[in-house]
């Protein structure tokens, strides 16, 4: 008798910035022949066209407005996802840090929110993708095969993003005032903030290796595809 293919599955990494999210999940993608979306490109973009056109962060209607007319995709590529903004490629500028700063904003927004779990659910909805974010395995895939949330101490977060971008001294401080602001604003704002769904494997990353967090995800995903064979 043949051999069933494998089901293509949904997978969910959700976790606080600096974690790791962005690097696993690419790593688990490019593994299993998935696509990798990134929730967080999709706000940044949104935020650079509010830049663009000078909205305010605070407008809750002007930016719902702004994204119904805007058109955002993600194509994957090897280690990352191509983002085109109204079919511009705005993959470089989206991580400069006014923009980062920016998406943080215009995020806490729940209209804004409801806007893009729509779209990244029509995303991933045939299978096949992992995909990162704050509120993947809470509110775009609550019925996701694997939903991880990845953590890390706060000071460890804070080392690995000033390591990543080589900063040091004022640029350093600043961007570890704005990483804490962040979170703060990801785990309190009122719509989706950022917490484990009640069914996800929570992996502390803060004495692991990229391998070692990979390996722990690797079980989950193999306990699931045995499941469903």
């Amino acid at each position: 008798m043949a051999d069933h293919p494998q089901p293509k599955l949904i997978i969910a990494i959700d976790g606080p910035a600096g974690a790791g999210k962005s690097t696993i999940a690419a790593r688990l993608a490019r593994k299993l022949g998935y696509i990798n979306l990134e929730s967080g490109a999709m706000y940044r973009a949104l935020a650079l066209k509010a830049i663009e056109w000078d909205i305010s962060f605070d407008d809750e209607a002007a930016l719902v407005d702004l994204a119904h007319r805007s058109r955002i995709q993600l194509e994957p590529m090897h280690n990352a996802n191509r983002v085109l903004l109204d079919g511009r490629d705005v993959t470089a500028r989206v991580r400069e840090t006014d923009v980062t700063e920016a998406a943080s904003r215009v995020s806490v927004h729940p209209r804004v929110r409801e806007w893009m779990v729509q779209r990244q659910a029509e995303m991933g909805a045939g299978g096949g993708v992992v995909m990162e974010g704050r509120d993947i395995g809470t509110k775009v895939f609550p019925h996701a095969d694997v939903k991880i949330f990845l953590d890390a101490d706060p000071v460890v977060r804070e080392q690995r993003r000033l390591q990543q971008q080589n900063l040091k001294g004022k640029a350093a401080e600043a961007t570890a005032a704005e990483l804490r602001e962040r979170d703060r604003r990801d785990r309190t704002r009122v719509a989706s903030p950022l917490l484990a769904a009640p069914d996800a494997l929570t992996i502390d990353s803060t004495n692991l290796t990229e391998d070692e967090v990979l390996r722990r995800i690797d079980e989950a995903v193999e306990k699931r595809l045995r499941a469903d064979s």
